[in-house]
């Protein structure tokens, strides 16, 4: 492929451009499906989302405004007066429909001193809803600001629906463009040259919009969602910029070791585009593992995550050489003085750092290995106290934002209000004496437990024989007692009363009901997901190194960094501590998603470095160096690739960890963290550590596995001629010597 594209580079560049253009105007044209609430969460809450889409129910976005008072209660007029204004606001805007007064519906605290306005905000859709919902919010501000001596706030569905897509949409604006400029930033440093720099952040943000067009354009077939071009963008860079940056560094080594363009490329393409490609297809198989999930969502940021890869792969192996070809020597051109004399310098200045790691690590393998593999188990550690769940509104939001206040009075006065459980009855005559009084029976039921309370509301549908009953539960949400009452009303109340009706069947939905079924999907997602990814991993690093040792090496080292990242996202975001440095606090849960989605994700990414860190110890073994001295060249020969590398992915993904959604902040810090204990404690030391420990048992093949596909190195690297001499202006390691072929 790399020989092909220097050979056609105008092809291949022209190619690449076209391909890009037409994918990103073809998915703006098509428009993007995004995934419905049916095909989103699992369980009950999923057959509940499908009975009222077949009655083409459009649940209506529900909306309260929280009218409080400390020196008045609800029978003073005065606070009377207060809500009659308010009511009067809010309909004046014409974007309600169903308004109820406190006073009608009994939603009036025990204290007397707070009331609740319900309604619902007119449009067909949640996004129409969201649309209209800045009208009413304006209303009740304007409510608000004539009365300073009580509150008046707004909370709902249409009211956080709009912060959240605002958010959303400011986070990743501010993602994008705070990551781009901090991976060119450091590419520069890396480089010392403009042209070298841009290359690899070009290369990834074109790999980037033509992968968003092909998502967009098979979104007809495979739903996607706003999550999924989050994604798409972190690993996209991510991946793109790495696998640019391995092919460049090393084409740029072999010109400086006195090989001439050609050669220079070939033996690019023939190593670095090799580990770039079974990286890249790593990556592809640990997203894979998603599908497994069964939940849209995770199907949809799987399939956007593939298509970035396989195009950020496509790019690095047929554009990239076409460029480098075209380019020659000029991608040195653009150099900055003192950046470029202290990447000269940096040679030299890193060789001693990781003279310094690298030698007493060799000398004492055994000791390496005890201590780094200690520990890394210290901060997984934590894992073991781990609790995931459905994040809370109050849980996503920042701490002191205005929803997430009102949210917590409201929950004070009206304990489980803010998000009751939802049962959706479904009957062959909804209006039926005996239906009737099974719902009759099942509020009296319910209220009877002591684990859910008033004010019960029912919403009969009667043309579909559908109704809708919303239940208050205890607790928080998500907590313990939230759960508990939801498992009563589905195992004791519902069973005993709506369900002998015969035909008739009652799902229950809400927050509650999401939070318990996602993470009951997940918990029964994990293994199978877990053993795809880890099974398939080791088969790939077996077919591409031909070695029983390193294959099961990757899985182990890869599994270590992946429990550190679980450890620090427990010990940080579920118990606070260090959450200050992330401008969080303790929420005491990790996101359910989020330690599966780290999974798929670091178990692709991390191959990334081992692929190209092991692929350089064995091109040196294969030359004939023993194994300790293949180990100490390939680490040391990588070293600044890799540290390259991994500043770029850790600070892209910390730009992510300080988004203002929590689910955001945990999967980009996890990342970060992931991603710096596999460049540093494990690239650095258990790596060589073992390698060192076992030896020649490194190379070793079972006869019986002979049969295996042979994906390894292929042909031998020719040495470099002695006729070759070394481009102007470019830089020879080793205080200007030629390296030693061997070597």
């Amino acid at each position: 492929m790399g020989a092909w594209s220097a050979r056609h580079r105008k092809t291949a560049v022209f190619g690449w451009l076209l391909f890009v253009v037409l994918a990103a105007y073809l998915g703006g044209v098509h428009g993007s499906t995004k995934v419905t609430d049916a095909e989103s969460m699992p369980g009950e809450v999923a057959r509940a989302a499908k009975i009222l889409d077949d009655a083409g129910i459009k649940t209506p976005a529900g909306e309260t405004v929280l009218v409080q008072s400390a020196a008045r209660t609800a029978d003073d007029p005065a606070f009377h007066a207060l809500v009659d204004q308010t009511l009067a606001a809010v309909r004046a805007t014409g974007r309600t429909a169903d308004l109820r007064s406190p006073y009608d519906t009994g939603a009036v605290s025990a204290d007397r001193h707070a009331a609740l306005i319900q309604f619902t905000v007119a449009g067909e859709d949640r996004d129409q809803a969201v649309a209209n919902v800045p009208a009413v919010l304006s209303a009740v501000a304007g409510v608000q600001a004539a009365h300073r001596d009580a509150t008046v706030a707004e909370l709902g569905e249409a009211s956080s629906g709009k912060w959240v897509q605002d958010q959303f949409k400011n986070d990743f604006q501010r993602a994008e463009w705070t990551a781009v400029p901090l991976a060119l930033g450091i590419l520069l440093i890396a480089f010392g040259a403009v042209v070298a720099a841009v290359l690899p952040v070009v290369l990834a943000l074109t790999a980037f919009i033509a992968a968003g067009g092909l998502v967009a354009l098979s979104s007809g077939i495979l739903h996607t969602s706003d999550d999924a071009s989050s994604v798409m963008l972190l690993v996209g860079l991510a991946v793109g910029v790495d696998y640019c940056l391995f092919y460049l560094r090393r084409e740029r080594e072999e010109r400086a070791a006195g090989r001439d363009a050609a050669g220079a490329l070939r033996v690019a393409a023939a190593t670095s585009g090799r580990a770039v490609l079974v990286s890249g297809v790593t990556v592809v198989v640990a997203m894979a593992g998603m599908f497994l999930t069964g939940i849209a969502d995770f199907q949809a940021m799987s399939f956007a995550t593939i298509l970035v890869v396989i195009t950020a792969v496509l790019g690095s192996l047929t554009v990239l050489p076409a460029l480098l070809s075209m380019l020659g020597d000029r991608v040195e051109k653009g150099r900055l003085p003192l950046l470029h004399k202290l990447r000269r310098t940096d040679g030299a200045a890193g060789g001693r750092l990781w003279n310094a790691l690298l030698t007493p690590v060799l000398n004492r393998p055994l000791a390496a290995t005890v201590l780094a593999g200690g520990l890394l188990l210290g901060l997984a550690a934590p894992l073991l106290t781990m609790h995931t769940a459905n994040l809370t509104f109050q849980q996503q939001l920042p701490a002191g934002n205005s929803l997430v206040a009102t949210s917590k009075a409201i929950q004070a006065a009206f304990p489980g209000s803010p998000s009751p459980a939802t049962v959706v009855v479904r009957a062959d005559a909804i209006d039926s004496p005996a239906m009737r009084q099974a719902i009759a029976d099942l509020q009296a039921r319910a209220l009877a437990t002591g684990r859910m309370h008033g004010p019960i509301q029912v919403t009969v549908h009667r043309e579909q024989n559908v109704a809708l009953i919303d239940i208050p539960l205890n607790g928080s949400g998500n907590d313990d007692t939230s759960t508990a009452a939801l498992t009563a009303l589905r195992k004791d109340v519902i069973p005993a009363t709506v369900l002998k009706v015969p035909g008739a069947e009652a799902p229950v939905t809400g927050s509650t009901a999401g939070s318990h079924d996602f993470n009951r999907q997940m918990s029964d997602s994990m293994l199978p997901v877990f053993g795809f990814v880890v099974a398939f991993a080791f088969l790939l690093m077996l077919c591409s190194f031909r070695s029983l040792g390193i294959a099961a090496t990757a899985v182990v080292l890869n599994l270590l960094s992946v429990g550190a990242a679980y450890g620090v996202l427990a010990l940080v975001f579920q118990h606070g501590v260090g959450a200050s440095l992330f401008g969080t606090t303790g929420v005491g849960a990790v996101e359910s998603w989020v330690p599966l989605f780290l999974f798929v994700i670091l178990f692709g990414l991390s191959m990334d470095y081992h692929v190209f860190v092991v692929s350089r110890i064995k091109e040196a073994h294969d030359r004939g160096l023993t194994t300790r001295a293949a180990v100490s060249h390939g680490i040391r020969s990588t070293a600044g690739v890799v540290t390259s590398a991994a500043v770029i992915m850790v600070g892209v993904f910390a730009v992510f960890g300080t988004l203002s959604m929590q689910s955001m902040k945990q999967m980009g810090a996890g990342l970060a963290v992931a991603v710096l204990v596999d460049a540093t404690v494990i690239r650095a030391v258990l790596l060589p550590a073992v390698m060192t420990l076992l030896g020649e048992r490194n190379w070793y093949l079972p006869r019986w596995l002979n049969w295996l596909p042979n994906l390894s190195h292929g042909a031998d690297i020719p040495p470099v001629t002695p006729a070759a001499a070394a481009p102007a202006g470019l830089h020879l390691p080793d205080g200007g010597r030629p390296r030693d072929a061997r070597v």
